[in-house]
């Protein structure tokens, strides 16, 4: 699919899109509910709780988007989740995801109903669906962002100031910096959102909203291929879900060493983690991975062994409730997050922790 043309026109000019701003600042904010196989994904579900806060400080309703075949009953489910509507575009031709399907559908309902801000989950699906909606409509877009508000912006030309602006946050330069995105100028304001950085909000079972059916049309000549099978290979580890997470740095030194890793995880009840640095060295397989470029982990309890705490491994674990850091060198950035800090030799102290956990057990 690559270089191939929409199977859509470009029907904003210049003019329209200065006219749709004016508009559209009274538009919905919509979140995209990315659905596999009529289940609705985590992202989307967080991206609910920070979606119903910008809504609510705009005093505009918030809506999901959901595509597929046979989805409505989902409605009911994104409504829980803090939607005041769903809008359901339903298709065979939708079944499975498709790029240009997809994103013909959304670009049709983003020229209907005009919404002010579009959010979608920085999965794989919807880092390919999001620039190609952009590009179509003319709409800026920030990638993998961390954070989201609403705020005024002055622009310095002409001293012009933007009120109720997406502030679109994200680490930047390899995570040394961290940005903060604005766009006044071409609408709907769009982001994706990375996995995990937003807490996964409770179904509210009473809450009552407004699900629309709108209609598609769609021709087979609109996907440029045809998918016969379709095969996800689980996860081999539900980070996100972990009250208690051990993790290992490349400082454990050799993946026989990270060993210790995986026993102290198990003597917790928690799973094992690991920085890029480890995962990169072999140690242990990348579904393991914390960090910016990982999974963004919240737990109870945050073990981290022999890593040094860079600022892209940070951006992952540093929301953890109670963050302890086992490193020999007493100036890891790691100590500047963690609640409990042992400074000593993990091969030392690791097996020291494993044996007293295990000696409590025995009396327990």
């Amino acid at each position: 699919m690559v270089g191939q043309a929409p199977p859509y026109d470009i029907r904003y000019t210049n003019d329209e899109i200065r006219n749709m701003i004016e508009v559209n600042r009274k538009g919905e904010v919509w979140v995209f509910a990315e659905q596999h196989n009529e289940q609705i994904e985590d992202t989307p579900i967080e991206l609910m709780s920070k979606a119903r806060h910008l809504a609510d400080t705009l005093g505009v309703k918030l809506a999901a988007v959901v595509l597929g075949n046979g989805v409505k009953d989902l409605a009911t489910k994104l409504i829980q989740y803090g939607a005041d509507k769903v809008y359901v575009a339903e298709h065979p031709l939708l079944r499975t995801y498709q790029t240009n399907s997809y994103a013909k559908v959304i670009y049709d309902l983003i020229h209907k109903h005009e919404p002010q801000i579009v959010l979608y989950g920085a999965t794989i699906a919807g880092r390919d669906l999001a620039p190609r909606i952009a590009s179509a409509i003319k709409a800026g877009l920030t990638a993998d962002c961390t954070d989201l508000q609403i705020g005024d912006h002055t622009t310095v030309k002409d001293k012009k100031i933007h009120k109720n602006l997406l502030f679109q946050i994200r680490p930047a330069f390899g995570g040394n910096i961290v940005a903060t995105i604005i766009n006044h100028d071409r609408w709907p304001q769009m982001a994706t959102v990375r996995e995990g950085v937003m807490p996964m909000p409770e179904p509210d079972v009473k809450r009552k909203g407004e699900i629309i059916e709108e209609q598609v049309t769609l021709a087979q000549s609109d996907l440029p291929l045809e998918i016969l099978e379709e095969h996800k290979r689980p996860k081999k580890v539900d980070l996100k879900a972990a009250r208690i997470i051990v993790a290992g740095g490349a400082g454990v030194g050799s993946k026989d060493n990270f060993k210790l890793v995986w026993d102290l995880a198990n003597c917790l009840g928690g799973a094992p983690a690991a920085t890029r640095a480890a995962v990169d060295l072999g140690f242990i397989d990348h579904d393991h991975q914390v960090g910016q470029t990982g999974t963004t982990v919240r737990p109870s309890l945050y073990i981290a062994v022999g890593i040094s705490g860079a600022i892209q491994h940070q951006a992952g674990m540093s929301q953890s409730q109670k963050i302890v850091a086992i490193n020999n060198d007493p100036d890891a950035p790691i100590f500047g997050v963690a609640h409990y800090k042992i400074i000593g030799d993990l091969n030392e102290v690791v097996p020291m922790m494993i044996k007293s956990i295990k000696e409590k057990s025995i009396k327990d």
